[in-house]
């Protein structure tokens, strides 16, 4: 029994400095866990011949290494048992949970111009850079870490913190970098190096580039978070601008397989306070529960074994594969989604339609909405000037116009954003380019309303209008377009132009007339009219129509 004791004892003491070392997960459902029992019965055995004195292997030695070989069977055998598509494609195809199919327009609310987002995450990357480069001394001790996109403010902001550079700068500021980038996603003008928060020094202690005891992942296992997977160590700031790592804790629903979020750990990133959370208690503030390779794996099973594993393979009846890429969309709720386009099996530049999931709790949504692949647009915008090489950026969907439009930024070959494009996920050949998102957005609605009653354009949450008499109109030739300008007396502070495309009522609108016109939110200065309407010119569109229908009668 003495002998027992030891042997067990010390096994123990080298396991616990193994899972100090390693951060194995001590559940059942995890390899991890049999590996650190294969170790410890391994060892235990060991440590019996080294203290057994007679010449053959005791007893105890043999229990224990027969104990590490079936533990080591059952690493090899119950992954498949257990975990196999081949016995359970219906678990896998479930793990998602129930997919309801909505309507778009009323999930994702129209967007203003100025809230659109051309900034990716290179471009943030390079934008930090810049702004790092701007202290010499920071920058020679620190650099940036991943970039993540969140809701600061209501406003979406690209944020890294700013992480040890190697070992060496980790000892030479064991206190912790000095804090965080955020780089505006819709404006790259807007890039800050966070220092402080109400004049108190911002501190990054806990990071994954630290060590030892300020390594992020084992400090959380030594805070006690032995017992689920940790992924997705995400860097979020809360409403005050307070540094927190944001970590999704998960499991396995299917053996060994199918990872599905369960709940967050948030550590301060200053203090090391950890807090463990479930999935409906996490704070408002945190964007992002379920890591997109979770929610990518499972909408490709869901597609995959629609009609079993059988189908996947051979027929491929039925099969739905999501497309190339995913992207973060924000609904009427404020709310963050996982986007990304759904197509058939072997699915050429179409889709049958598109999904959302919800970041937080994981209710997915299907859209059933035929149109392009986010790559078939990508090359339908870069298209329209190949001649000078520019590269897009793989979109993001939003509601423009109330139809489902992706929006990219052109770059050219030094990274630097040329010009924005907005192409219709319905048709990728209606498209919109411009040097600025105004631009596209008025070349974008010209599109639309080229296509006749094809596309009809739907009434614009984010549309401002006005009535007044016009005090002064001319017009004036651009590009072989005639651009009419206006102003009215109830809003002297803007001058407003269009085309004669919005309305024919416009070339014959003169001084003293009372017109009505519609234009974005929040644009000053040089305004462009989205909707037009001479109140002193009555109908004469629905008269000129009727002399034509009696014309025909005749």
């Amino acid at each position: 029994m003495k002998k027992l004791i030891q042997s067990y004892v010390i096994s123990a003491i080298l396991v616990a400095i193994y899972c100090f070392l390693k951060l194995p997960v001590l559940r059942l459902d995890f390899l991890s866990f049999i590996s650190v029992l294969i170790i410890f019965f391994a060892l235990a055995g060991i440590i019996d011949m080294m203290l057994d004195r007679g010449e053959q292997t005791s007893k105890l030695a043999k229990y224990n290494f027969f104990i590490a070989i079936v533990l080591i069977i059952f690493n090899v055998v119950a992954p498949f048992v257990t975990s196999s598509p081949i016995l359970y494609s219906k678990s896998y195809r479930n793990l998602i949970g129930e997919v309801k199919e909505s309507k778009f327009t009323k999930d994702v609310s129209p967007v203003s111009v100025a809230d659109i987002r051309l900034v990716d995450e290179d471009m943030a990357m390079k934008l930090g850079d810049k702004k790092l480069g701007e202290d010499p001394a920071l920058g020679s001790v620190a650099k940036l870490g991943k970039f993540n996109i969140q809701s600061v403010g209501e406003k979406l902001y690209w944020v890294a913190p700013l992480v040890h550079r190697d070992i060496i700068k980790w000892i030479t500021s064991l206190d912790g970098t000095s804090g965080y980038v955020m780089v505006s996603a819709s404006n790259p003008q807007d890039v800050r190096l966070v220092q402080e928060i109400d004049k108190k020094p911002v501190k990054i202690v806990y990071q994954q580039e630290a060590y030892f005891l300020q390594d992020l992942h084992r400090h959380m296992y030594l805070k006690g978070i032995v017992n689920a997977g940790m992924t997705d160590f995400s860097f979020e700031i809360d409403d005050n601008g307070n540094p927190y790592w944001v970590t999704t804790l998960y499991e396995h629903k299917i053996g060994y397989s199918g990872a599905d979020a369960i709940g967050v750990a948030v550590v301060n990133a200053s203090t090391g306070e950890t807090k463990r959370y479930s999935i409906k208690d996490a704070p408002e503030w945190i964007d992002r529960i379920q890591p997109e390779s979770f929610i990518v794996d499972q909408i490709n099973d869901w597609g995959l074994y629609v009609k079993g594993f059988l189908n996947s393979v051979i027929s491929e009846q039925g099969v739905l594969v999501p497309t190339e890429g995913t992207s973060l969309v924000y609904g009427n709720d404020g709310r963050a989604y996982w986007y990304t386009g759904i197509t058939s099996s072997g699915g050429d530049e179409s889709t049958i339609g598109f999904m959302l999931v919800d970041t937080r709790t994981k209710e997915a949504k299907l859209y059933k909405q035929p149109g392009a692949t986010e790559t078939a647009a990508m090359t339908s915008a870069e298209g329209k000037v190949q001649e000078k090489n520019y590269q897009a950026t793989f979109p993001v969907m939003y509601n423009i116009l109330g139809k489902p439009t992706y929006v990219m930024s052109l770059k050219d070959k030094a990274g630097l954003v040329k010009m924005v494009a907005f192409v219709s996920v319905e048709d990728y050949s209606i498209l919109g380019l411009g040097e600025t998102k105004e631009d596209a957005l008025r070349n974008y609605r010209d599109a639309l309303s080229s296509k006749g009653n094809s596309i009809k354009i739907e009434n614009d949450e984010t549309q401002q209008s006005v009535q007044g008499a016009v005090t002064r109109i001319n017009q004036e030739v651009e590009d072989g377009n005639t651009f009419y300008y206006l102003t009215i007396d109830s809003d002297t502070s803007n001058i407003f132009r269009a085309t004669s495309k919005i309305s024919s009522k416009l070339p014959l609108t003169q001084v003293g007339d009372k017109v009505k016109l519609s234009y974005q939110k929040g644009e000053k200065g040089l305004v462009d009219i989205t909707e037009f309407d001479n109140l002193n010119i009555q109908n004469v569109e629905e008269n000129i129509q009727n002399v034509e229908e009696k014309t025909n009668t005749k």
